[in-house]
């Protein structure tokens, strides 16, 4: 499954990029660089990222199914074992 990013999001990256490389590498890229950059990223390093955070949401959802009958569950009939204040005498 290829990482695809909406348009916005892709110029936001390559803003970050340029200003990061800039910042911390003392180099001045372009959006080419940049763009060729980020498409390496998601293609190599992304879905490391992508599969490591389906991972722990299917472990906090499993652990949350886990419990729905603890959750999600009424005892049934339980009228006759209430204590008698509560139904009114005859």
């Amino acid at each position: 499954m290829a990482i695809t990013l909406p348009d916005d999001t892709t110029k936001q990256l390559v803003a970050s990029i340029k200003r990061y490389v800039a910042e911390n590498l003392d180099q001045e890229i372009g959006d080419l660089q940049a763009g060729l950059f980020l498409e390496f990223a998601l293609k190599e390093i992304g879905p490391s990222v992508y599969n490591h955070a389906i991972g722990e949401a299917r472990v906090f959802f499993e652990a949350r199914v886990g419990d729905l009958e603890g959750a999600c569950f009424e005892r049934e009939f339980a009228y006759w074992q209430q204590p008698s204040r509560n139904r009114s005498k005859r």
